[in-house]
């Protein structure tokens, strides 16, 4: 008896009409005449993304920790397996979150529905596949509009993320600074702004005064929903956001001036996620920064010296990873961090060699990379995981990139050769100064030693004796505090 009055509600709530003004169906269903019938109708299955446990033992753990996910991926553009790249990633980035993957979908379509996403008769097949497999979240892989959320959230009765709110979730986790924390909280309320929404009236009733429940001073008066009050704290606290990352950027804006003036040039890893920029900065700096196999395991940028053979120093900055549609939310929060790529003398491009579509994954880097304007600096392409690649993949990759150098962080191939093609791209000095240091300006020695390239030295009566290479404002500087050598 029980379970008849069940499916009765289920076919009630099944039968609940979506908000008609948004759905124009005949429109929608035309829009896409000129696509194959069969491929429209297809909701195909992705297989191998599962990440069920087949081990029993965690099962019982893994389901109190982790939310149960069903994948969905609209292919609009582009081959099949770029779509299937697409959606493999997509499964990456909930494993990252700490999801379990039960099933992924892949709908073809000219374009994407502007009311569901996938259409009205592909939201019932993934419904049906949710309550089939035990879902809990449905992760679509795309940037979803509050309309377009409400809409799926209505129909399928289990929570809707999408794409970008995945990432948030990815950097929310990883955040360890304050001002990592910082711009992942100010990204996370921009995207969330626009899509609140009321569960039941406890969002959608007037407020104010004793009637409030509690809101008083500061809910603004009767005439203010719910809804309202919780846009307006938001605006309040992303102003709060702004103004404390403005003093951040200040105290990153004097170091990164510190190192200009000192003439110290400055190298920037960057690439996407998880392709080992992390660990190859530990190998040419024995920085120790944390190596995880996790996308955006990096947020905060860590900045360490190095040497060249001839005694020059130089910073290398590990940045955080790159991803394809990097949503434009992270992109605006993390404006200092990302000013460390733009701001460097030298890119090195660190790819994973190892992964479904290497190449793909440059031209997403090169595309950030030109919106945050640094795609006009010198770059070294990097192959990275050279050991976890077979060797037809190596010579396929290696025609490909021509210019690229074929590295191993784990193993160290190809390490000192990548060091010394970082030492040839960096800017060198090219002011030839012989002078006579005094012994009250060791300031200068030092200067010398650290960015300009040293022929001779040796101590005399009058100070330091050095013949060197150096930049024009250092050499400017030794002019007015040295005494010059007169050669002859």
């Amino acid at each position: 008896m029980g379970d008849d009055i069940l499916d009765e509600l289920d076919e009630l709530l099944d039968d609940e009409p979506l908000d008609d003004e948004l759905l124009d169906w005949d429109a929608l269903d035309a829009s896409d005449g000129e696509l194959d019938l069969d491929a429209r109708n297809s909701l195909r299955r992705v297989p191998g993304l599962s990440t069920e446990l087949s081990d029993i033992t965690e099962v019982e753990y893994r389901q109190l920790r982790l939310e149960r996910v069903v994948l969905v991926g609209v292919w609009a553009s582009g081959t099949e397996e770029e779509a299937e790249n697409a959606m493999h990633e997509l499964a990456a980035l909930a494993d990252s979150a700490g999801s379990q993957v039960l099933d992924a979908f892949i709908q073809r379509r000219k374009r994407l529905d502007p009311a569901t996403y996938i259409g009205r008769g592909k939201v019932d097949e993934v419904r049906a596949a949710v309550r089939a497999a035990g879902a809990d979240t449905v992760i679509c892989d795309g940037e979803l509009t509050p309309a377009q959320l409400r809409n799926l959230e209505d129909r399928i009765k289990v929570k809707v993320v999408d794409r970008t709110a995945l990432i948030l979730d990815i950097f929310a986790q990883h955040a360890k600074s304050a001002e990592g924390k910082a711009q992942v909280e100010l990204a996370q309320l921009q995207y969330f702004k626009q899509r609140l929404r009321g569960w039941g009236e406890s969002l959608s009733r007037q407020v104010g005064g004793r009637a409030s429940g509690g809101v008083g001073i500061g809910g603004r008066g009767p005439g203010e929903t719910k809804i309202e009050t919780d846009r307006r704290r938001i605006r309040t606290r992303i102003s709060h956001l702004k103004r404390k990352l403005r003093q951040l950027d200040a105290q990153r804006a004097l170091k990164r001036s510190e190192r200009q003036r000192n003439l110290v040039p400055s190298v920037a890893i960057v690439g996407y996620t998880n392709a080992g920029k992390s660990s190859l900065l530990n190998r040419l700096t024995a920085a120790g920064v944390l190596v995880e196999d996790a996308l955006f395991a990096t947020l905060d940028p860590t900045t360490k010296r190095a040497k060249t053979a001839d005694g020059r120093g130089y910073t290398l900055t590990d940045t955080v990873g790159f991803v394809r549609h990097l949503p434009h939310e992270l992109v605006e929060a993390f404006a200092s961090t990302l000013e460390e790529s733009a701001q460097a003398d030298l890119l090195v491009h660190v790819v994973d060699g190892a992964e479904r579509d290497p190449l793909g994954q440059i031209a997403a880097v090169r595309q950030v990379l030109q919106n945050i304007g640094a795609a006009a600096l010198p770059e070294i392409l990097v192959v990275n995981k050279i050991d976890a690649i077979t060797a037809e993949t190596l010579r396929d990759l290696s025609r490909a990139l021509p210019d690229a150098l074929f590295i191993s962080t784990l193993s160290g191939a190809g390490l000192d050769t990548l060091r010394a093609a970082i030492e040839a791209a960096l800017p060198a000095p090219d002011v030839e100064v012989n002078v006579v240091v005094p012994w009250a300006r060791g300031d200068l020695v030092d200067r010398i030693h650290r960015s300009g390239n040293i022929i001779s030295s040796e101590h005399v009566a009058a100070g330091t004796l050095i013949r060197a290479r150096v930049h024009p404002a250092l050499a400017a500087e030794l002019d007015a505090g040295a005494q010059p050598v007169t050669v002859g």
